[in-house]
């Protein structure tokens, strides 16, 4: 049976939404959504969880629903320039050595984006786990914008032009089909990280099309807009 780590990457100096990770989003910490799917994941694919964070307020907050870690994530990997994947990096090796655990997939929960599900997350990983080429495999959903068809960029004449300008495309319709990376969840291989990628975008990902809404909380109208959704029963799926 394959082994799945899950990691929940929550660091304490959000500069957007101060304390975002904890803040309350329909009655319950932000970070309260993301432990329960990785809970959830935990018992269906008998996987270990391990969060990483340089706060400790996030962390005793999963002390309060039993979760408990030896895990601190170092102060450089704390910063704003601090690149995600060495964080989930670095989060990994120590549960491999506390767990005593050769992982063979690292499924990434990111709180920030918590409108997923257990059956997401499962479809996901199959289709990782069905093909052999591919080193990962991330959460999208279709764009509600094309750049070959209605998205402009200055170009170096100093007028603007679309985005994939290379061929006359004179239709939505006829676009090429491009998607939204929403960063809810994240799935590698353990051998991602022996490659030289600096981001999630390999030369062999795959992507997951959520077939209901997911988006990023970046804003403060973001946790209006989705305490509404989930009060009033507005998602279209069982969180």
């Amino acid at each position: 049976m394959k082994k799945y780590l899950i990691t929940i990457c929550a660091r304490g100096g959000s500069k957007g939404i101060p304390g975002k990770n904890i803040r309350h989003l329909n009655g319950k910490p932000l970070i309260y959504y993301t432990f329960k799917h990785a809970q959830e994941l935990k018992e269906y694919l008998n996987a270990d969880i391990q969060l990483s964070s340089d706060s400790d307020e996030i962390i005793s907050t999963l002390v309060q629903v039993g979760y408990v870690t030896q895990y601190k994530r170092p102060s450089e990997l704390a910063t704003d320039t601090a690149g995600k994947l060495e964080v989930i990096k670095d989060a990994l090796i120590f549960a491999e050595n506390h767990f005593n655990t050769e992982y063979d997939y690292v499924i990434d929960l990111d709180v920030t984006s918590p409108l997923r599900n257990c059956q997401d997350l499962i479809q996901a990983a199959r289709m990782l786990e069905e093909d052999a080429v591919a080193l990962n495999i991330f959460s999208v959903n279709v764009a509600s914008r094309n750049p070959y068809f209605n998205m402009v960029e200055v170009k170096s004449d100093g007028y603007y032009h679309l985005v994939k300008n290379e061929s006359k495309i004179l239709t939505r319709q006829s676009a090429p089909a491009v998607y939204d990376m929403n960063a809810s969840f994240y799935i590698y291989r353990r051998n991602f990280f022996n490659t030289k990628n600096i981001t999630a975008i390999s030369e062999k990902s795959l992507i997951y099309v959520m077939p209901h809404i997911c988006f990023d909380l970046d804003h403060e109208v973001d946790f209006e807009f989705m305490e509404y959704l989930m009060k009033y029963n507005k998602l279209g799926f069982d969180l």
